[in-house]
């Protein structure tokens, strides 16, 4: 029975881990304000790629060179490397997405994941905040703010069953999931906010 709940908190771990969580989110942002889909689909992929896929890649690699323990980068100290490299693939997500003409929303969405990486590297430094949960609850209030409350209250389940898993798991205490998910919808709504005055 134990080892079914921690395959169960595994999974949620893995298939809700902050890279596919982020990559999903570039979609319906790309597709919110796009005049044509394939053009959409194109942004999403290049916000994909760079922000999510690159970083992801280098983790596995780590690992599996034996410099990094596990893909969820478990140990604090270890953190350091992968949350550079997110922060200048984040970067060049921006530049790019602004040479692609894509709509202003996106590229906000670049340079807000480079500078919610940057605040979490800085909070990493101290303390082992949960990503997991602050990319969860980041998705849940972006899709209320796109697409309506209707939206965030049928996503808003996934909440506590993230930061469920990662307590199973005992990669966080609990004070470590609420402050990820409560720093997670602040700013992803300061975001928002910030997109309504330059769109």
């Amino acid at each position: 029975m134990k080892n079914r709940r921690i395959s169960w908190a595994r999974l949620i771990s893995d298939v809700l881990s902050p890279p596919v969580i982020w990559g999903l989110m570039a979609f319906p942002i790309a597709f919110y304000s796009a005049e044509s889909q394939e053009r959409a689909l194109l942004w999403a992929l290049t916000y994909a790629v760079l922000v999510c896929i690159l970083p992801a890649l280098y983790i596995g690699y780590m690992v599996w060179r034996g410099h990094i323990t596990d893909i969820h980068v478990q140990v604090r100290e270890q953190r350091l490397r992968p949350f550079l490299v997110s922060v200048v693939c984040a970067g060049v997500a921006f530049t790019l997405l602004r040479v692609m003409d894509a709509p202003s929303l996106l590229p906000l969405f670049a340079i807000f994941s480079l500078v919610q990486l940057g605040v979490m590297l800085l909070i990493t430094l101290l303390w082992q905040i949960s990503l997991h949960s602050m990319s969860i609850t980041g998705a849940v209030v972006l899709a209320g703010a796109l697409y309506g409350p209707g939206t965030a209250l049928l996503l808003s389940p996934l909440i506590p069953v993230v930061g469920a898993a990662r307590i199973r798991l005992r990669r966080h205490t609990p004070a470590q999931v609420v402050a990820g998910g409560l720093l997670g919808a602040l700013l992803t709504w300061v975001m928002f906010l910030i997109s309504l005055s330059v769109t």
